[in-house]
């Protein structure tokens, strides 16, 4: 079993920033991509941040230059630093992970955390 858990999360005033980071857990034998999505209300869940394993990263172009996202793969922990904080980045922020968990020739899954909150007013 997998588990994906997010956190730093919270209420900050426009212009501000936080700092969410995701944890992998449970039976894993590889990770590849952890990426960072966003669900505002009534909105489709959509991609902020990639990360691959080796390093490569892409972004939604409503987040360039504001955030950052980076990762640990001995920790097996990513993380999504974001700077000059929107009211439109409101939203609840997901991880996602395409992980392997019994070896090489086993399958790759996805998975998610739960979410945390992230609320930014103006």
């Amino acid at each position: 079993q997998v588990q994906l858990v997010e956190s730093g999360g919270g209420l900050v005033q426009a212009g501000g920033s936080l700092r969410l980071s995701c944890t992998a857990s449970g039976s894993i034998f590889s990770i590849n991509a952890m990426d960072w999505y966003r669900q505002a209300p009534g909105k489709q869940r959509e991609l902020v941040a990639a990360t691959t394993r080796g390093g490569s990263t892409n972004y939604a172009g409503s987040v360039k230059g504001r955030f950052t996202i980076s990762r640990d793969n001995a920790k097996k922990m990513v993380y999504l630093q974001m700077n000059s904080l929107k009211p439109e980045d409101t939203a609840v922020y997901y991880c996602n992970a395409n992980i392997q968990s019994n070896g090489y020739s086993s399958p790759w899954y996805n998975y998610w955390g739960q979410g945390t909150q992230v609320t930014v007013s103006s």
